[in-house]
Formats: structure tokens, C-alpha cells, sequence
């Protein structure tokens, strides 16, 4: 097994969530400078979590760069490493949910790397992030009719089986089963196109567009359909702003106050960042 390529990936993954969690000022989110929106995690809580969820990104790779089987044999293997990748991370946090979307996506996708890389190479062009994508779609397209099938013998429903049955929202299943249309499409040309700006410009000006634009479960689980609506709209008008930098800084510094006062916070949109960035390491963006 190519070991470079396996360490390249595991540490792409890893900085992802870094440089998110690092990021600020991030509107409702937990950041080095505020808790934002939660109560019940801080800066800390996410080291702790990316350190014990590292090991998994590694095993992510390797069964995906291994795997010689079918695509179905090799998704059961990821979710499998997913479950145990899951429980490290609730016993490093005390229960709290820091990165549950992330390790599901990031499962799907270094699975897909792993397996993209056994005939390819390192660094990623654009072309190879789409192949990718695509490997990450045939490996998920049966997902949302196989985990929801059942859904209405179900006693107690997550945020996301609710979301699901209320308003048709597929969420990161959804995401990942389309190819992740959003990396694809919105963040990861955008990143592409001002790769320039400094890393913390860019990932700022690149939340914002997210925001304006993504359906995050997040907000839609804190403050519903309204709410939601209502962020897009803000963030719409921030990212048409010709702001400098500073002037950047200063309006997210408000806007973290604000969103924080609403009890909202962008959470799925924030794991969209990490994963991009993810993909922008292994293209060499940075």
C-alpha cells in the first residue's frame, strides 16, 4: 500500500477540520475567539474531537485504497469504521456531537480517494476531485432509501430523520448521493478563483457564500424554515458587499452576535468548509 498517499490524505482531512474550527469570526459557530450558539462546547472540545477521530481517516483510506470488491461490500466496511470512528469521538467529548456529519462525509469521501488512488496519483486536478465525486455518489446512491425505508415504525427519529419526513430534506445523505453538487459547483471553484486571498480571507468569504446558499440542517433543526430563509438572505447581501478584509472582520464579529442572540448556527454549512478544504489540500490551493 502507498503509504505517502495514505498519510497525504489522513493529514488533508485532518487540517480540514483545523483550519474550521480555527477559522474566525464564524457566525453562530464555535471558533478560537467564541462558543457562538452552543452552550455546550468550546474551541477545546474540537481538538479533542479531531484528535480522536484522526486514526479513522487513515482506516477511511486504507479500506477504500485496498478494496478490490464491490462498491456496496466496500460502503458497509466504510459506515462499519464509521460507527467505531463515531463512538471514539462521543467518548473524547463526553457525548457531545462535534463532528458527527463530518466523519460520516469524510468516511464516504477518503474512502473514495483511496480507491480513486489506486490507478491515480497525487496532487488532485479538478478532474480527478470530480472523479471522486462521482465514486463518492455510486457509493451512496441507495443510501437514502435504504437508512429512511423504515422510518415510520420508528419510536424516536434524529434531527435529520425528522427533517427528512417534514420537509423532504435529505441532508448529507442527500449530498453525498448527488456527488456533493455544492463542492463541486459553488465552493471548491470559487476556492479555485481566489486561491490568492490569504487563507483566512478566503475561507471566511467562502463560509459566507456557503451560507447564502446551502440548506443547512442546523438552522432548520434550531429555527426553522423561516430562519433559515432568513440567513440566506443576510448572507446573500454580505457576500455581494465589495468589503475589504477588515471591514469583513468587523461585519462577522455582528453578524456572530446576532446569530448567536438567534440561537442559530450554521453547523452543516461549517462541516461543506471542511470538506472542501479538504479537497483543496490534496489540489494544492494553499
Amino acid at each position: 500500500m502507498n503509504n505517502h498517499y495514505q498519510r497525504k490524505a489522513t493529514e488533508a482531512a485532518q487540517k480540514a477540520l483545523f483550519y474550521e474550527v480555527s477559522l474566525s469570526p464564524k457566525p453562530g459557530l464555535v471558533d478560537r475567539l467564541t462558543n457562538g450558539a452552543h452552550q455546550d462546547m468550546d474551541f477545546y472540545t474540537f481538538i479533542d474531537s479531531i484528535i480522536s477521530l484522526t486514526p479513522f481517516f487513515s482506516d477511511y483510506f486504507a479500506a477504500g485504497f485496498t478494496h478490490q470488491g464491490s462498491l456496496d461490500t466496500l460502503f458497509d466496511q466504510l459506515r462499519s469504521i464509521g460507527q467505531l470512528a463515531e463512538s471514539a469521538m462521543f467518548a473524547a467529548t463526553k457525548n457531545i456531537n462535534t463532528h458527527k456529519g463530518a466523519n460520516f462525509s469524510l468516511a464516504i469521501l477518503l474512502g473514495a480517494t483511496g480507491k480513486y488512488l489506486q490507478t491515480h496519483t497525487l496532487p488532485l486536478q479538478p478532474k480527478d476531485t470530480t472523479a471522486i465525486f462521482q465514486l463518492s455518489s455510486d457509493l451512496t446512491v441507495d443510501l437514502i432509501q435504504k437508512d429512511f425505508q423504515h422510518i415510520g415504525e420508528k419510536s424516536s427519529l434524529t434531527h435529520g430523520e425528522r427533517l427528512f419526513i417534514e420537509k423532504g430534506i435529505t441532508g448529507i445523505r442527500g449530498e453525498a448521493a448527488k456527488g456533493y453538487p455544492v463542492l463541486s459547483s459553488l465552493l471548491l471553484p470559487f476556492l479555485r478563483k481566489n486561491r490568492h486571498l490569504s487563507k483566512e480571507e478566503l475561507l471566511l468569504r467562502a463560509l459566507v457564500l456557503l451560507m447564502s446558499e446551502v440548506e443547512d440542517g442546523n438552522i432548520l433543526h434550531r429555527g426553522g424554515f423561516e430562519a433559515w430563509q432568513t440567513v440566506k438572505k443576510e448572507t446573500k447581501l454580505l457576500h455581494e458587499s465589495q468589503f475589504t478584509k477588515d471591514e469583513l472582520l468587523i461585519r462577522l464579529h455582528s453578524y456572530d452576535l446576532e446569530l448567536t442572540a438567534r440561537n442559530l448556527s450554521p453547523g452543516g454549512t461549517a462541516d461543506l468548509l471542511a470538506l472542501g478544504i479538504y479537497f483543496a489540500i490534496l489540489e494544492e490551493l494553499f
